[in-house]
């Protein structure tokens, strides 16, 4: 599977090329046999580089810069790699995603979490 297409690749760059913006996530890949997930808003001149917020599966998820070289190049059971939702439409900022994830311990894309997030993020600032 192609984890980039051309015009994910140069929203991804754009969003890049514009620091310090709380984006909604553009991508999402995912783990077919397993629990990792990974939701990117940036990529970085180099083309390889992601910001978004990582979920590897252990309770922990964090915002964070990783390879899209690396992603690609994980081999799983089955003849299986990463693969990119091709559903996915993020609707909320990173930092609601985020927030949403802390709580529950991994990421969720479910409206009632993200929703109440998102408030929380509102009453905060």
């Amino acid at each position: 599977m192609i984890l980039l297409t051309q015009e994910l690749h140069d929203r991804l760059l754009a969003n890049g090329r514009q620091r310090d913006v709380d984006r909604v996530p553009a991508v999402k890949f995912f783990n077919p046999v397993g629990t990792a997930t990974w939701l990117a808003t940036e990529l970085d001149e180099d083309g390889d580089t992601l910001f978004g917020l990582a979920d590897l599966g252990f309770g922990c998820p964090e915002l964070g810069s990783f390879s899209l070289m690396e992603i690609a190049s994980v081999r799983l059971p089955f003849g299986l790699g990463i693969e990119r939702d091709l559903y996915f439409a993020g609707v909320f900022p990173l930092s609601v995603y985020a927030g949403a994830a802390r709580k529950a311990g991994r990421i969720v894309e479910d409206d009632a979490r993200l929703s109440a997030a998102a408030e929380v993020l509102r009453e905060n600032r």
